[in-house]
C-alpha cells in the first residue's frame, strides 16, 4: 500500500494553485486554407538542446493546429515539452494545440518547445507541416558550431584566446556570428571564417558560446565551450594590489617587481590605458629591475584629481616591460563624498554586531534574531525566533561589510551559520533514501477557512514526476536537500528542542498550515520534528490532517526568497571581492551558493508535479512528467518530509507564484556567472528560463500606475477549482491579486513592491537590461510621486498599504496587453525602516544606471531622514510603531472540537484556546504591561522596534550610496 505521507500540507501557507488539462486538437482540425512559418531556434549543450519552435500563422485564422516535422538525425524529444501535445514516432515529430493556444489568427503565432538527446550531429529539420500543409516559410535557424577553443583549453592570463566556428543555413544566408563569455559580447564577425579573439580574459573558469543569426533574425547557440584562464607563471610584471581604491585629492600605492629573474636589466612602464583621466600616476611610472633586485617590490603611486563630480571614476593601468607578460590595475577613485555615507554604514553596523545590543544569539556560530525586543508578532510570532530572511540578510549584510573593508571571513561566517543551523542536516532529515521521484506526495485539497480543517489525503489523485530528485542525486551523491527551512525557534521558547528531545536549540518549527486565510493570529505553532511529545496523541497532526494512519515525521518548509536573496548577496560579494583582488577567499561559499540555486529549482514546479496551464479538478489535471510542471517562477514555497524512523518521503513544490518573491538578479547570476552556475546538468537552462519568464511575469502584472499586481496559481483554492469566468491567465496560470494569503491580503503591503523592483534595479544596473528599464521606467515615478521627505526634520512618507482594482490582460508574449484595467492606489502611508531602505537602494540602482537625478536625489534624502537625530538611538535606527493589531492576542484559534492536548509548557489546546492562551509565557514579557493596558480598554501600545532584517537593509543602503555616488 502506498505510503500515507502526512506532510503532505506542508507549507508557509497552504496557498493557492491550479494545473493545466490537455485537449486533443484532431476532431478541431479543419480544411482552411493554410499557410505557415516556422522558426526553429536551439541552445544546444552537446548531447542534448533546446528546441524554441514558433509557429508563424500566414494564411487564414486556424483552430485547432497539428505541427509536424521529421528529425534528419537520433534525436529523441525528452516527452513531454511544453505548450503543445508531444509525440514522436521514429524520426517523426508531432505536435498538437492545448486548450489555451486552440485559436491561431491570421498573422498570428504561438511558442512551443521541447527539450531532446542526441548524438552525432545534431542538424535542425528541413521541413514543417501544419494540419498537413507544407510551411514553405520556415526559418529552420542557423546552424553553429564552434571550433576553437577546444572545450577543456587552458591559456595563461595575458594571452588572446582565439574564436573560430562554422555556420551555414540551410534556407537563407548566415548574418552573423557573436562569441559569448557567458552573457559577455566578446567579439562579433559578420563574414565567414567567422574568428575573434578575447584578450585580457581574467583568471578563472570561462563558458564560451557562438551564436549564429541567419538573415530572418532566428538564431541558435553552439554547444558550450569550457576554459580556463590561469594566472601567468612566465616571465611577466607583478602588481600588488591589482585593484586599488584611490581617496579623491589622495594617492594610492602599488608595488611591482618581476615573476622571475632577467638575463639583463628590464624596464617596467605604468601607464594608464582606459578609464577616467582624473586617474594619474603620480610617480614611479618607469621602474628599472636588475639581475639582482628583479624580485624586489618597487612602488607606483597612483593620484585621484579633485573634481566637482560625485562619482566614482574607474581607470586601467597597465605595467609593461618588453618580454614580460604585462600586469593590469583596475583602479577607483573613492570619492570623498562618499565618506559621511561609509562612515554611517560602519557605525550601524557596529550597532548590529554590538553583543550588548542583542541582534545575534549565543550560539556558535551566532544566529540572528528577527528582532532585538522580544514581543513581536509579525509572520514570526515571537522576536526571538528568525526566519530564513533574517539570514539572507546577514550573509548580504557582510558581504557589504567585505566591500567596504576588503575583510570577507565575516561573510563565511554568516553563511557557515546558516548550513550550520537553519539548513537541515543529514540527522534532521532521514529517510530521503525512500523517496521516490515518480510518486512524490499524496494530495491533499487545501481550504478556504482555518475551521475547513483537518483535510483528509487523497491517495487516488495521481501527481507527477519530479525531474530534479535524480538528477541532484547523481550531481552531490545525496538524497538530503540543500535549503533553507523558514522558522527557527532560536531558543526553544516553545520546548520542542531538536528532532523531538525538548531542550535543544535552535529548534526547528512551523506556524502557518491552514489554508489562506489563516493569519498568525490563528496559528498553531508546532514542531517540525513530530514525535509524538507534545499536542495530542498524535502530537499536532490531527490538527491539519484527518487520517487513521498518523506516523511520527519530518517536514520542513522552504521560503524561496530567502534563499534566492542569499544567492543574490553572493553574486555581489563575487563583484567586490572580484575588483579587490580577494576573490579566492570567497571561492568556497561561492560553490555552496551556486548549490543552494541548484535546489531552489523546485520552487519553480507546481505542488504536486501537475502540468502548468489551464487545467481543473485534482484528478483530470494530467500529472507532469519530466519538466511541464514547472512554471519558472520562485513560488511561494517548497517543502520535503518523511518519517522520523525511515521508509518514506515526499517532496512538493509550489502552485502559486507571488510576484514580490521573484529574483530576478539571482536567477541571471545562476545562469551566467561561471562562479555560481549550479552544477546540474539542466540548471543553467533552466535559470536561463526562469529569468526570461520572470520578467514577463512582472510586464504582465505592472498596472497603469506602475505598481506591481499580486501573481498566478497553478491550483485555483488550492485544490484546482475552477476559477471565474473571465480571469486572465499567465501560460495558463491563473491571475490571482491576492496570492497565498488573505488575512491581509498578500499584495496589500508596499514593502513587496519595494523588495521586489530592488532586484530588477539591481538587474538592470548590472546588465542595462532593457525589460529591468521598461518597468522601473514606469514604476519609479509611481512610488516617487507617493513619497514625501524632508531630511532636515528626519521626517519621510512613502506608501504602506495599496488597493487594487480591476487585472491585467491575458498575456500575450507576442504583444502584450497594456493592462488599461489595472490600477492600484496607494490608501495608506507609513515609515517602514527597512521598506523605506529598500525603496532608496531602487532608486540608487535606478538612477546609477540610468542618470535619472531626480531618483538619485531621493534615495539621498530618504537616507537622510532616517539618520536624523530623532530617529538614532542605541540599538539602531528607529520610529514609533503604534499596534492597534495587538487587540488579537485574545483571539480564538480554531481548534477542531475533537482535540485536547497541551502545548510543550502545558499550555491547554482545545477548541477554546487563544493566541496568549497557547503561549502563556509572553504575560512575562517585558513589555505585556502595555499589551495588557490595551486589552482592557486602553490606548494601542507603541514600540519602537529594532528588526534584523531592517537595520541591515538600511546599513546597506548607506553603504551603497556610498559605493554608487559619494
Amino acid at each position: 500500500m502506498r505510503p500515507r505521507r502526512l506532510g503532505a500540507l506542508s507549507g508557509i501557507l497552504a496557498s493557492l494553485a491550479l494545473v493545466a488539462t490537455t485537449v486533443p486538437a484532431s476532431s478541431e482540425i479543419g480544411a482552411r486554407a493554410v499557410a505557415c512559418s516556422v522558426d526553429y531556434n536551439v541552445t544546444d549543450w552537446g548531447g542534448g538542446f533546446t528546441a524554441r519552435v514558433t509557429i508563424n500563422n500566414l494564411g487564414d485564422a486556424v483552430s485547432g493546429w497539428s505541427l509536424g516535422f521529421a528529425f534528419p538525425g537520433n534525436q529523441r524529444v525528452t516527452l513531454p515539452g511544453w505548450s503543445a501535445n508531444w509525440s514522436q514516432s521514429g524520426a517523426n515529430v508531432t505536435a498538437t494545440n492545448l486548450d489555451w493556444n486552440r485559436t491561431l489568427a491570421s498573422g498570428g503565432s504561438t511558442e512551443i518547445g521541447f527539450n531532446a538527446t542526441y548524438s552525432g550531429a545534431n542538424s535542425p529539420p528541413t521541413s514543417f507541416t501544419l494540419n498537413g500543409t507544407a510551411c514553405t516559410g520556415r526559418n529552420a535557424g542557423p546552424t553553429v558550431t564552434m571550433t576553437q577553443p577546444a572545450t577543456g583549453s587552458t591559456y595563461p592570463a595575458g594571452t588572446a584566446i582565439p574564436l573560430a566556428a562554422t555556420a551555414a543555413d540551410a534556407d537563407g544566408s548566415v548574418d552573423r556570428v557573436e562569441f559569448y563569455a557567458g552573457s559577455t559580447l566578446i567579439s562579433t564577425d559578420t563574414s565567414s571564417p567567422y574568428t575573434g579573439s578575447w584578450t585580457n580574459a581574467p583568471a578563472g573558469n570561462h563558458v564560451l558560446v557562438a551564436r549564429a543569426y541567419d538573415n530572418q533574425s532566428a538564431f541558435t547557440n553552439s554547444t558550450p565551450v569550457d576554459v580556463t584562464v590561469t594566472p601567468n607563471t612566465g616571465p611577466s610584471v607583478i602588481a600588488e594590489p591589482s585593484a586599488v581604491n584611490v581617496p579623491e585629492g589622495g594617492t594610492a600605492t602599488v608595488a611591482v617587481r618581476l615573476s622571475a629573474q632577467p638575463s639583463a636589466s628590464v624596464t617596467v612602464s605604468t601607464a594608464r590605458t582606459t578609464g577616467d583621466t582624473d586617474l594619474t600616476v603620480q610617480s614611479g611610472a618607469s621602474r628599472t629591475f636588475t639581475t639582482s633586485n628583479w624580485n624586489t617590490p618597487q612602488t607606483v603611486t597612483l593620484a585621484a584629481a579633485e573634481d566637482a563630480d560625485s562619482a566614482n571614476g574607474t581607470a586601467t593601468f597597465t605595467a609593461s616591460a618588453t618580454g614580460q607578460t604585462s600586469a593590469t590595475i583596475n583602479a577607483t577613485e573613492a570619492d570623498n563624498d562618499q565618506s559621511d555615507y561609509v562612515e554611517r554604514f560602519m557605525a550601524l553596523y557596529d550597532k548590529i554586531k554590538d553583543p550588548a545590543n542583542g541582534y545575534f544569539s549565543s550560539h556558535n556560530p551566532p544566529i540572528p534574531y528577527h528582532s532585538v525586543e522580544t514581543l513581536i508578532v509579525e509572520a514570526p510570532d515571537y522576536g526571538h525566533v528568525t526566519t530564513s530572511e533574517a539570514f539572507s540578510y546577514w550573509i548580504w549584510l557582510e558581504a557589504q561589510y567585505g566591500q567596504v573593508t576588503e575583510d570577507w571571513s565575516r561573510f563565511n561566517t554568516a553563511w557557515t551559520s546558516m548550513e550550520t543551523h537553519i539548513i537541515p542536516t543529514a540527522a534532521d532529515q532521514p529517510s530521503n533514501a525512500g523517496y521516490n521521484p515518480a510518486d512524490p506526495a499524496t494530495y491533499a485539497p487545501e481550504e478556504d477557512l482555518p475551521n475547513d480543517y483537518p483535510v483528509a489525503l487523497d491517495a487516488n489523485v495521481t501527481p507527477g514526476n519530479d525531474p530534479l530528485a535524480s538528477e541532484l542525486q547523481s550531481t552531490y551523491g545525496t538524497r538530503d536537500i540543500y535549503g533553507m527551512h523558514w522558522l527557527l525557534d532560536v531558543d526553544n521558547r516553545y520546548g520542542y528542542g531538536r528532532r523531538g528531545d525538548g531542550t535543544g536549540s535552535p529548534s526547528y518549527i512551523n506556524t502557518f498550515q491552514r489554508g489562506p486565510q489563516e493569519s498568525v493570529w490563528e496559528t498553531v505553532p508546532h514542531p517540525s520534528w513530530e514525535s509524538f511529545n507534545d499536542g495530542s496523541t498524535n502530537g499536532f497532526l490531527p490538527l491539519f490532517v484527518d487520517d487513521a494512519q498518523y506516523a511520527r515525521q519530518w517536514r520542513y518548509t522552504n521560503a524561496p526568497d530567502a534563499d534566492a536573496r542569499a544567492v543574490q548577496a553572493a553574486y555581489w560579494a563575487l563583484q567586490w571581492s572580484t575588483s579587490q583582488g580577494n576573490q579566492s577567499q570567497i571561492s568556497g561559499t561561492l560553490t555552496k551558493a551556486a548549490k543552494m540555486g541548484d535546489y531552489l529549482r523546485y520552487s519553480m514546479y507546481d505542488k504536486y508535479f501537475k502540468k502548468i496551464g489551464n487545467c481543473v479538478g485534482p484528478s483530470t489535471c494530467p500529472a507532469g512528467n519530466g519538466k511541464d510542471s514547472a512554471h519558472y517562477l520562485l513560488s511561494w514555497y517548497y517543502a520535503w518530509g518523511g518519517a522520523t524512523d525511515g521508509g518514506w518521503a515526499w517532496r512538493i513544490g509550489s502552485s502559486p507564484a507571488h510576484f514580490g518573491y521573484q529574483n530576478p538578479l539571482a536567477a541571471y547570476a545562476l545562469a551566467n556567472v561561471p562562479a555560481l552556475r549550479p552544477q546540474s546538468p539542466s540548471a543553467v537552462t533552466d535559470w536561463n528560463t526562469s529569468l526570461d519568464r520572470q520578467l514577463e511575469f512582472y510586464r504582465w502584472l505592472q498596472s497603469s500606475e506602475g505598481g506591481i499586481a499580486g501573481g498566478a496559481t497553478n491550483s485555483w483554492n488550492g485544490r484546482y477549482d475552477t476559477p471565474p469566468s473571465g480571469t486572465p491567465t499567465f501560460y495558463g496560470m491563473f491571475y490571482d491579486w491576492q496570492p497565498v494569503y488573505h488575512d491581509p491580503p498578500s499584495n496589500r503591503w508596499f514593502g513587496m513592491q519595494a523588495w521586489s523592483m530592488e532586484r530588477i534595479a539591481e538587474l538592470y544596473n548590472q546588465t542595462g537590461n532593457a525589460e529591468a528599464k521598461a518597468l522601473l521606467d514606469k514604476w519609479v515615478p509611481w512610488a516617487m510621486d507617493n513619497t514625501t521627505v524632508n531630511p532636515a526634520q528626519g521626517t519621510w512618507s512613502i506608501p504602506d498599504n495599496l488597493t487594487w482594482t480591476g487585472q491585467p490582460d491575458t498575456w500575450n508574449p507576442q504583444t502584450p496587453g497594456a493592462n488599461n484595467g489595472l490600477h492600484v492606489t496607494v490608501s495608506t502611508h507609513g515609515q517602514d525602516v527597512g521598506i523605506t531602505a529598500a525603496l532608496a537602494k531602487t532608486l540608487m540602482h535606478y538612477a546609477s544606471e540610468s542618470g535619472d537625478t531626480e531618483a538619485r536625489d531621493m534615495s539621498k534624502d530618504l537616507l537622510d531622514a532616517m539618520w536624523a537625530a530623532p530617529n538614532q538611538d542605541d540599538k539602531g535606527i528607529s520610529v514609533t510603531e503604534s499596534r492597534g493589531d495587538y487587540d488579537r492576542f485574545d483571539d480564538q484559534v480554531y481548534v477542531p472540537s475533537g482535540f485536547t492536548g497541551t502545548m510543550a509548557n502545558g499550555d491547554t489546546i482545545n477548541s477554546q484556546s487563544t493566541f496568549i492562551g497557547l503561549r502563556s509565557w509572553y504575560r512575562q514579557d517585558e513589555a505585556w504591561p502595555k499589551v495588557e493596558s490595551y486589552l482592557n480598554d486602553g490606548d494601542a501600545p507603541t514600540f519602537r522596534y529594532h528588526r534584523f532584517w531592517a537595520q541591515a537593509d538600511l546599513a546597506m543602503a548607506l553603504a551603497e550610496y556610498g559605493r554608487l555616488f559619494g
